[in-house]
């Protein structure tokens, strides 16, 4: 159950259930220690990008928030978009296999390989947004090997609009905090309380920035981040 709150707070991008799930085969050689990309000069910054397309890429860097340590650099690149659909693959730079998973056109995860939510995650974003928006969070995440069912409910709402800057540089982002339960669904004494904040800019059409913080009975027991470093179009 922790292992399943832990990935769920970030990923909820679903980038951290694959960075932890991705183990190089038994024999296979260890792919090079590859190190996170150099931020784009400002000077040359890439072309916005408000509609994904093939190719676009948003690379991240993941930390343990209570540790401080950093656990991962992981790249997402879009491999197909549909009118409902943005496909996407993930790379765990320093492993040698790939993840594949699914969002909607707003970016909720419904499908990363091994859990599917119905009828999306809601860890997205409802465009337009502005300050004091909101909508509910309800959802059903469902595994079948081993099988397991977990419902999702609460609420997101764009709390504010800030300035941010990581290594990719500052965006103009929203800040959308989202704060909702899990339950499992055989047995509802298995509950999680999670804060997700996202910094979502319009210009990359991706975060920069994602906080997560997963409680059981009022205890922190994970806190997460992740932030952008380096990003661009095909």
């Amino acid at each position: 159950m922790l292992r399943y709150f832990s990935w769920l707070g970030v990923g909820l991008i679903a980038t951290t259930a694959l960075v932890h799930a991705q183990q190089a085969p038994n024999g296979a050689a260890p792919a090079a220690q590859a190190t996170a990309p150099e931020a784009k000069a400002a000077s040359e910054p890439p072309e916005p990008m408000e509609a994904p397309q093939p190719g676009d890429h948003w690379t991240y860097e993941s930390r343990d928030e209570i540790t401080g340590d950093v656990k991962s650099t992981f790249v997402q690149t879009v491999t197909d978009v549909t009118p409902t659909e943005i496909n996407v693959r993930v790379t765990v730079l320093g492993n040698p296999n790939n993840g594949y998973v699914t969002f909607d056109s707003g970016w909720n995860l419904t499908n990363d390989g091994t859990w599917r939510f119905a009828p999306n995650d809601g860890s997205g974003v409802r465009v337009p947004l502005s300050i004091g928006k909101s909508w509910p969070i309800k959802a059903t995440g469902i595994r079948t090997a081993p099988n397991a069912t977990w419902k999702r409910s609460g609420t997101a709402k764009v709390v504010g609009q800030e300035s941010v800057t990581t290594r990719a540089g500052t965006f103009d982002a929203f800040k959308i905090e989202i704060s909702y339960q899990l339950q499992n669904s055989n047995d509802p004494t298995k509950k999680a309380q999670i804060i997700q904040r996202t910094w979502y800019a319009p210009a990359v059409d991706h975060w920069v920035k994602r906080t997560a913080e997963s409680r059981q009975d009022g205890r922190l027991t994970d806190k997460n981040s992740v932030e952008l470093v380096e990003y661009g179009r095909r």
